[in-house]
């Protein structure tokens, strides 16, 4: 078991820095002297931003692969 978690933490804190790093190159897209975007252009950015974290929240919230179907 201590393995697998390991593996999980060592996976987990790489791909999370690196994703950590991506959204802090986007926020220098923020520079106004260097880029021109729209309000509805932030808005989309941020609308799919959003969408994919709760979708990767669910994930790891799921217990439907734990429990078994009732009626």
């Amino acid at each position: 078991m201590e393995e697998k978690r390991e593996k999980f933490k060592r996976i987990a804190e790489r791909r999370t820095n690196s994703v950590l790093e991506q959204l802090r190159l986007l926020g220098n897209c923020a520079n106004r002297h260097n880029y021109s975007y729209s309000e509805e252009d932030i808005k989309k950015i941020f609308a799919v931003i959003d969408s994919e974290i709760k979708e990767i929240k669910s994930k790891f919230n799921s217990k439907s692969n734990k429990e078994k179907f009732r009626l």
